[in-house]
């Protein structure tokens, strides 16, 4: 594993990194903790996914150097041509420039929440879990994680924990790519019957639980908001203001004539217009957009017949 502290030998590395299709990324941040003071202290890089050991694993010593950060920004981040994978993306891509910078990024923790409960049910996704239950690594320690990154020298172990941390999350990706595949088949080659007759296992099932959790968590919601609780045991209540605004067509009439100009705007017609506008309705030059919504419902067997396409 190269450990490097020198400016030019990061900034090679830098380039090296840049030639890459995808790269697996981390970060260890110093005093992460308080917002004011967190700084930067290493970024890990992979960019062959066969590496098991950490042993080509870059470890790129950043403390104290937003130029060579910079230069991993403008070169690595911004590049869209770079597939970049974190595990929770958002907390690394904070230190490094960004989401409205960053270009082709990867989260394996959206990809691991994206695929159901019933292939991976697994009591969180966190690095660690998946690492040792989808990957079957051995007990992985996590110890170092919170250690002090603002030290230096760093210890053995906090550089070993930085390495195999980007060897945990490429071998996560792959699997998580090829769990992807197993939910989303070809529909060509999918067994309809088997597809169907699953349903109809879980089904009685779920309709009994699924109107129970939607009372249960009305019910949360009215005892959180009347007693003002905003965290309880893992729920957490907030409140979203909505502003929905409307204006009277004849006033929009008014305000578009005052203007010696074509908008090329369309408005989408509600059964609304229909009652309020009654046979001037008729007389509107209205354009028809026709789709095709595909609708599941369930029947009783005997009465099935084959949709006609």
């Amino acid at each position: 594993m190269p450990y490097l502290t020198d400016i030019d030998d990061i900034k090679n590395a830098i380039v090296h990194s840049s030639q890459a299709k995808t790269l697996w990324l981390d970060v260890e941040v110093a005093d992460y903790k308080t917002k004011d003071k967190a700084k930067l202290s290493l970024i890990q890089v992979l960019d062959n996914s066969t590496d098991l050991s950490g042993e080509q694993v870059s470890v790129l010593d950043v403390l104290e150097q937003p130029k060579l950060v910079n230069e991993f920004i403008e070169t690595i981040m911004m590049n869209p041509s770079i597939d970049k994978v974190f595990h929770n993306a958002q907390f690394d891509v904070q230190y490094l420039g960004g989401k409205r910078k960053v270009k082709n990024v990867t989260c394996t923790l959206e990809m691991a929440k994206s695929i159901p409960y019933y292939i991976i049910p697994l009591p969180n996704y966190q690095l660690k879990t998946l690492a040792e239950n989808l990957c079957y690594f051995p007990s992985i320690d996590k110890s170092e994680q919170g250690s002090d990154w603002n030290r230096r020298p760093l210890s053995e172990k906090q550089l070993a924990y930085a390495k195999m941390d980007v060897v945990y999350l490429s071998q996560i990706h792959h699997r998580l790519l090829q769990l992807a595949q197993l939910i989303n088949p070809d529909p060509d080659t999918e067994d309809i019957n088997a597809l169907v007759t699953r349903y109809q296992q879980i089904e009685p099932n779920w309709k009994k639980l699924d109107t129970e959790i939607d009372h249960l968590k009305t019910r949360i919601k009215k005892v959180m908001a009347q007693r003002k609780l905003t965290n309880v045991n893992g729920f957490q209540l907030s409140s979203q203001n909505r502003t929905t605004k409307t204006i009277k067509i004849n006033e929009l009439v008014k305000v578009l004539s005052a203007y010696n100009e074509s908008f090329d705007l369309s408005v989408k017609v509600t059964s609304d217009w229909s009652k309020a506008l009654g046979e001037i309705f008729e007389e509107l030059p209205i354009e028809e957009v026709k789709e095709t919504i595909l609708v599941l419902r369930e029947k009783a067997i005997e009465e099935e017949e084959d949709l006609p396409f």
